[in-house]
C-alpha cells in the first residue's frame, strides 16, 4: 500500500536530481511507506550485529570524544549505506538543509558563488564563471578542478553534494581549495556569497549567421517556458540553425526533459522506463513541438547528467541531430523521493531510464556521434552576452566542441 507524500516532498516528485551546477535523475511519481515503518526483519539481526558492535565500540572508546556525535554518525552510516549501491552521485541522502536547498533549486532560488560546475575526467571542473559574480572576484577561472570545501574533501563525491556544500545564505563564506593547470601548489580562496540569478535557458545569434547558440542549464520548472519562449524570438529573427549546448547540465524535473525534447520531436517516445522487474514504459513525445525541423547540433559531456542524458538520448535515436562532444555521465536511474522522521529524505533509485530504441543510460552514458575532447583549461563558450560570439571571439576561442558543432551545422544549411 502507498502513502502519499508529505507536502514537502510533493514538489520532488518528478524531479530529475541535478543541479549543475547543481544536481542529477529522475524521480517517480509517488512515495511509499518508509523503509523504518516496519520491524527489522528477524533474519537481518545477526546481519547488523557488527555495526551495532562498531558503533559501541566508538561510542565508548574514540579517543577524541567531542567527535561522537550520533545524528553525525547516523547520517554518516547512511550514505555509505547508499554509496555501497553502486549508483554513484544519483541515489543519495538529504538531511534537512540539504533538502530544503534543492527545493530552492528547482524554484530557481539561488545564493552561492556564481560558477557553473561540471565533471571533467571524473573530476569536479569549474566550468563557467559569471560575470560580476563573487567567484569572478575571488579569482575563480574556468578549469580549476575542486579539491575541498570548507577543508573536506570533494574529489570522491557527487557533483550536487558538492554544489550544496558550496552553495549557501547570501553574505556567508565558503573556502575552497583547488588545482589549477600550470599551478605547482593548490590554490586557497575565500569566496563571499550571494543571489545569484541564472536563468535556465540563455541564448546567442551568431554575428553575422542564421545560427544561434542555446544553452539549456538545467531542467528546472520553468525551463520548457524559457525555451518556447527563444524559440519563437530566434524564429522571429530568421535563424535557421540551431546550437544546442547540454554540457554541464546535471538535469531537472521529469515533466520538463519530456516537455524541452518535444520541442524538437515531431512523434514516438522520448525515453522508456524500466522499473525494478523489468517492465517497461515508453513515455511518448508530446504534439506541437516549436523547432521540430530546424537543423540542430547538440554539444554533450561528461558533466551532462540524467534528464539531460534522456534529451540527447531521444535526439540520437531519432536521427534529429548530432551529438558532439565526450560520453556522457551515465546517470540512468529513476529516483522516488522517501521522506524520513527527522526531516532528512532519501532518494533512491527504482527504475532506469532508456532510450527510444532501448540502449541503456546507467553506467553507459550517451556515446556522442562525434567525440571531441576539450583540454582541462578550455574556457566553455555559453551565450550569456560574455564573450560575444562575434567572428573574432570565435576565432580566439579553444572551445573546440563548439566549433565542431558549428562546422556542421554550418555545413548542413548550406
Amino acid at each position: 500500500m502507498d502513502q502519499q507524500p508529505s507536502p514537502r516532498l510533493r514538489p520532488l516528485l518528478l524531479y530529475i536530481l541535478a543541479f549543475a551546477a547543481f544536481g542529477t535523475g529522475v524521480l517517480a511519481e509517488r512515495s511509499g511507506w518508509l523503509p523504518g515503518s516496519r520491524p527489522t526483519p528477524a533474519e537481518l539481526g545477526q546481519t547488523f550485529r557488527p555495526f551495532w558492535e562498531a558503533w559501541n565500540l566508538a561510542s565508548d572508546r574514540y579517543v577524541d570524544r567531542s567527535a561522537i556525535d550520533p545524528q553525525r554518525m547516523t547520517r554518516g552510516a547512511i550514505r555509505g549505506m547508499l554509496a555501497a549501491l553502486g549508483d554513484f552521485g544519483h541515489t543519495t541522502y538529504l538531511t534537512p538543509e540539504e533538502l530544503r536547498k534543492l527545493e530552492e533549486g528547482l524554484k530557481g532560488e539561488l545564493e552561492g558563488i556564481g560558477a557553473t560546475l561540471t565533471i571533467r575526467k571524473r573530476r569536479p571542473t569549474v566550468m563557467q564563471v559569471l560575470p560580476n559574480s563573487p567567484a569572478r572576484a575571488a579569482g575563480l577561472r574556468p578549469g580549476d578542478v575542486f579539491l575541498e570545501v570548507n577543508a573536506k574533501p570533494v574529489s570522491d563525491l557527487s557533483l550536487d553534494r558538492i554544489v550544496t556544500m558550496v552553495r549557501g545564505p547570501a553574505g556567508t563564506t565558503v573556502s575552497i581549495r583547488l588545482h589549477r593547470e600550470g599551478e605547482a601548489n593548490p590554490i586557497d580562496l575565500q569566496i563571499t556569497r550571494a543571489r545569484v540569478d541564472v536563468a535556465e535557458v540563455t541564448w546567442q545569434r551568431l554575428e553575422g549567421e542564421p545560427i544561434a547558440h542555446v544553452a539549456v542549464r538545467g531542467f528546472g520548472r520553468h525551463t520548457d517556458t524559457q525555451l518556447k519562449s527563444a524559440l519563437r524570438e530566434l524564429r522571429r529573427l530568421g535563424v535557421k540553425g540551431l546550437l544546442l549546448d547540454f554540457r554541464g547540465n546535471p538535469g531537472g524535473l521529469k515533466e520538463q526533459a519530456i516537455a524541452v525534447s518535444s520541442e524538437f520531436l515531431k512523434s514516438g517516445d522520448v525515453f522508456l522506463e524500466e522499473d525494478a522487474r523489468g517492465q517497461r514504459k515508453a513515455i511518448p513525445v508530446r504534439p506541437g513541438g516549436e523547432a521540430t525541423e530546424v537543423p540542430l547540433v547538440v554539444l554533450i559531456d561528461e558533466g551532462t547528467a540524467s534528464s539531460a542524458e534522456i534529451f540527447a538520448g531521444a535526439i540520437q535515436d531519432h536521427g534529429r541531430g548530432k551529438l558532439v562532444g565526450t560520453r556522457t555521465f551515465g546517470t540512468g536511474t529513476v529516483l522516488q523521493p522517501f521522506g524520513l522522521s527527522d526531516g532528512s529524505a532519501v532518494l533512491l533509485a527504482t527504475a532506469q531510464g532508456l532510450t527510444p530504441t532501448g540502449l541503456k543510460i546507467w553506467h553507459q552514458g550517451i556515446s556522442p556521434d562525434i567525440e571531441v575532447a576539450l583540454p582541462e583549461s578550455a574556457t566553455v563558450l555559453l551565450p550569456n552576452g560574455e564573450p560575444e560570439l562575434s567572428t573574432a571571439a570565435l576565432a580566439r576561442t579553444d572551445d573546440a566542441q563548439f566549433l565542431k558543432g558549428l562546422a556542421i551545422l554550418r555545413k548542413q544549411l548550406r
